[in-house]
């Protein structure tokens, strides 16, 4: 009986060695995996989800900082108008929804065009401005 007790000891240890070293390989291929996975991202320059929250971040606090300035020069008209006495901008600026950029604005009046030319440009209506 002692025999048998001796056996399965060496047995147990055995298997315990073997455990042991199948961890140490998981853990090994584990980090090579890493480490190619790490390669391969730096290769492809693709960002890591810090980065990308880091980004995210950075967008919406610029989103903010556009609507307050927005606000802002919203206001500064607004008192501009005020300030003029209630007139109005002779030329309204006006911007293409398309591409957000300034169109030009045709003259406010006949007297304005250069000779030769007419005021028809858009169908008789002149451009509403955006606001």
């Amino acid at each position: 009986m002692k025999e048998r007790g001796r056996f399965m000891d060496d047995l147990a240890g055995v298997a315990q060695g073997a455990f042991s070293a199948f961890t140490g390989l998981r853990d090994e291929a584990e980090a090579v995996f890493t480490a190619r996975v790490e390669a391969v991202i730096h290769k492809l320059d693709i960002a890591r989800g810090e980065q990308l929250a880091a980004v995210q971040d950075l967008a919406a606090n610029t989103r903010l900082a556009l609507e307050t300035a927005e606000a802002e020069i919203a206001a500064l008209k607004a008192r501009i108008v005020v300030l003029e006495g209630g007139k109005a901008a002779e030329t309204p600026v006006v911007v293409d929804p398309i591409t957000a950029f300034p169109q030009d604005v045709p003259p406010a009046s006949p007297s304005d065009l250069p000779p030769g030319a007419s005021n028809d440009s858009h169908g008789g209506n002149p451009p509403t401005p955006i606001v």
